[in-house]
């Protein structure tokens, strides 16, 4: 999976669940589940939100990898 994210690590310094991520977030709690788990990979925006609401960038949460099998 080319993007990797620290959304967890981010959230958990905040000291907040999945819900209340989402709720901030304006999604549900499996939405921010499904992108720790790398099963989702948010839009744009989603990511932005996610990233102020961290106090973070986006670059800090959210890692892209090129897969190296071409």
């Amino acid at each position: 999976m080319p993007l990797m994210n620290y959304l967890k690590e981010h959230r958990s310094r905040l000291g907040i669940n999945q819900t209340e991520l989402g709720k901030l977030a304006g999604v549900s709690r499996q939405t921010i589940s499904l992108i720790e788990r790398g099963d989702y990979s948010p839009s744009v925006t989603l990511a932005l939100k996610l990233a102020r609401i961290c106090q973070a960038t986006v670059e800090d949460i959210f890692v892209y990898e090129e897969d190296d099998e071409k």
